[in-house]
């Protein structure tokens, strides 16, 4: 008995023993695995999570940088970054975000659309992450919000840049505008993605987003676990966009605008020697900077709404048939084409039959005889229809196209069109049909299929002004293929292969529109005597003109619906003698050219003619501020003898004499 028991507890005894070393065993192999993937962790992979625990730790983010300026030919400021006071919302400050919303309305100016978005968003993001309540707040607004901020929980204010564009509406179309980012704007650059970035959207804002928009800074800031931000560690801020000069002349852009008054139309000046764009409006126009703080649905609306379209760039997207200020195109197709010679002559009666039909001149009694410069001043329309029959619809396209119209012309600007300038294959191309000799009567005096835009028409009269290829420019600078801004290269336009003389007496026939004694266009004279302008006026009709109407009497624009008068045009150069400046004025359904587009021209000319630097004696002050070598001599009333030059900016425009000739400063002084 006492050996049986004995014998069992030996046995327990060893399964305990083996049970214990199992369990020992086990232990030992845990603690080794655990020391082992401690020596892994720890040791071999050491340095890869130190750097993850170190990105945990550190965030990386991007600072937009300022956004490169946009400076007339001058410098002076057309789009600038001001300092822009955002008041910001933290939703982990406050108990009652109504409650503080209501407060702050009572403060500042809050629309039910801001609130209902801070509402929104507030319910996205972390406690500690800032809403954006209202941008673009004035120095009293902030510092009402600064002197409430005990009775404002959760309210703080932030400091930024903005775009902002001082001349409002007056270089509205050419400048642009900036807005937020859109999904289809997205291409993976980070930059794009930063809350409030705004990129060029319109104008040329948006054909040199690029390098206007800089490259970003970083700031290095440490966070704790859930993303709060503790403190910044490192800052390094990033390179501003690059400055843009453009060609334009705030002075002449804001007289431009200033005459425009309530019209809905558009002008383009230019030099006629190096195609710079002086002036280029679009009327009406709209506040850019609006777009940049957010347009209301009122707004938006208001603006699609408007029969004027403020939101068409007219000068390169409005197409207008040309009517009358067409026909030194056709002249010059008919002379160097040899059908006619300038003193031939056309009977004008006041219509011209073909076949069954019967196409009238706009003066009822007609014009009698008329020769090549007679037909111009007094702008006949028999005297076209008859060129334009015996040189044909393709000859007249070929020349229109040497005048750069019914193509693009590329001045650097977003939806620029091309216009039209039809031709016989043209017609049974796009609408597989016979062209007919009617339609190139009608063409022959700018009606029609023939469309051009207001830039197209300053080009042709800078071209009929310098017998050369000239293309207009917008900016001073080009893109480079880095990237960046890079000086423009001059351009040296080629001859337009026409004969002096037929370009001559086409000319004449434009100076005598003003100076004529039965010119289109005589009371645009200019106030400075000693300068001639030359001149085309042109009347578009927009709307047929029935056979009844004629035999009853054609209704007045007058008493016409507004979008049913006809469009008023003036395109002209000047000084006649020595042309320096080009300008084209359309305004649509203004009726008569004579009445409307040239007064409009004369007064831009004569302010342009005003500020032309040519036309300045240097002051005894900028005389002793002259190197002896460009003293100017009795033969050289503009000191830039010998290619010096006083001092300021030069254009590289030229006299016909091949010197330099200088630019005037904003004020009226300098060169």
């Amino acid at each position: 008995m006492v050996r049986s028991i004995t014998s069992r507890q030996g046995d327990r005894a060893k399964v305990f023993s083996r049970r214990a070393i199992g369990l020992a065993a086990g232990k030992t192999a845990l603690v080794s695995a655990l020391v082992a993937r401690m020596y892994y962790l720890q040791v071999l992979e050491s340095d890869r999570y130190k750097t993850l625990a170190e990105e945990n730790r550190i965030n990386i983010r991007l600072l937009p940088p300022p956004r490169g300026r946009l400076v007339d030919r001058f410098g002076v400021p057309l789009a600038v970054n001001k300092q822009n006071f955002r008041v910001l919302l933290v939703r982990e400050q406050t108990k009652d975000i109504e409650a503080t919303l209501d407060a702050l309305g009572s403060i500042i100016t809050l629309g039910d659309h801001d609130r209902q978005r801070v509402l929104k968003e507030v319910g996205r993001k972390r406690g500690f992450v800032p809403v954006t309540v209202r941008e673009n707040l004035s120095w009293t607004e902030m510092a009402r919000i600064q002197v409430n901020a005990p009775d404002l929980p959760g309210i703080i204010i932030d400091e930024g840049l903005a775009r902002y564009y001082p001349w409002g509406e007056d270089f509205s179309h050419v400048l642009g505008y900036v807005a937020a980012v859109s999904e289809e704007d997205l291409t993976g650059e980070p930059l794009l993605e930063l809350p409030g970035f705004r990129i060029g959207k319109a104008g040329i804002e948006r054909e040199y987003d690029r390098a206007l928009r800089g490259s970003a800074g970083t700031s290095q800031v440490e966070v704790n676990a859930v993303g709060r931000v503790i403190r910044e560690l490192r800052r390094e801020e990033g390179d501003p966009g690059d400055e843009l000069t453009l060609t334009l002349d705030a002075r002449l852009q804001k007289i431009a605008a200033d005459v425009l008054q309530e019209e809905s139309a558009s002008v383009v000046l230019m030099d006629v020697h190096t195609g710079e764009v002086l002036a280029m409006v679009s009327n009406p126009g709209y506040d850019p900077n609006a777009f940049n703080r957010g347009l209301s649905n009122a707004e938006w609306k208001a603006l699609v709404g408007n029969d004027h379209a403020p939101l068409t760039n007219k000068p390169v997207a409005g197409q207008y048939a040309p009517g009358s200020t067409y026909k030194m195109v056709v002249a010059l197709a008919a002379l160097e084409a040899g059908v006619i010679k300038p003193e031939n002559t056309v009977f004008c009666p006041g219509h011209m039959a073909l076949g069954n039909a019967r196409f009238h001149c706009w003066k009822k009694g007609g014009h009698g005889s008329m020769n090549l410069v007679q037909a111009i001043a007094q702008s006949c329309d028999v005297y076209f229809y008859e060129i334009a029959k015996r040189v044909g619809v393709d000859r007249i396209a070929e020349m229109s196209q040497r005048f750069g119209l019914g193509k693009v012309v590329d001045v650097g600007l977003p939806h620029e069109r091309p216009g039209l300038i039809p031709t016989t294959a043209w017609k049974r191309a796009t609408l597989d049909q016979p062209w007919h000799k009617g339609e190139t009567l009608v063409a022959g005096i700018g009606q029609g299929y023939v469309l051009t835009t207001p830039l197209q028409l300053a080009v042709m009269t800078a071209r009929l002004a310098t017998g050369l290829a000239v293309r207009p420019v917008l900016s001073r600078q080009v893109v480079g293929p880095d990237g960046n801004l890079m000086p423009r290269p001059a351009q040296t336009p080629e001859p337009l292969g026409i004969t002096r003389h037929n370009l001559d007496m086409v000319r004449l026939g434009m100076l005598e529109v003003v100076h004529g004694a039965q010119g289109t266009a005589r009371k645009a004279a200019l106030a400075h005597a000693d300068v001639k302008m030359a001149g085309k006026t042109g009347t578009a009709q927009v709307r047929r003109i029935t056979m009844t109407e004629r035999q009853g009497g054609v209704i007045k624009n007058e008493d016409l619906p507004w979008r049913f008068r006809d469009h008023a045009l003036f395109v002209a150069y000047a000084p006649y003698e020595n042309p320096r400046y080009a300008c084209a004025v359309v305004v649509e359904h203004g009726g008569g050219g004579s009445a409307v587009a040239a007064p409009i021209a004369k007064a831009i000319m004569d302010e342009c003619i005003r500020l032309d630097p040519a036309r300045r004696t240097p002051t005894a002050e900028e005389m002793l501020a002259l190197p002896p070598e460009a003293e100017p001599g009795p033969d050289d009333p503009t000191g830039t003898a010998g290619g010096a030059a006083v001092a300021g900016d030069l254009q590289p425009a030229v006299f016909n004499n091949g010197l330099p000739r200088p630019l005037a400063k904003p004020d009226g002084t300098g060169t």
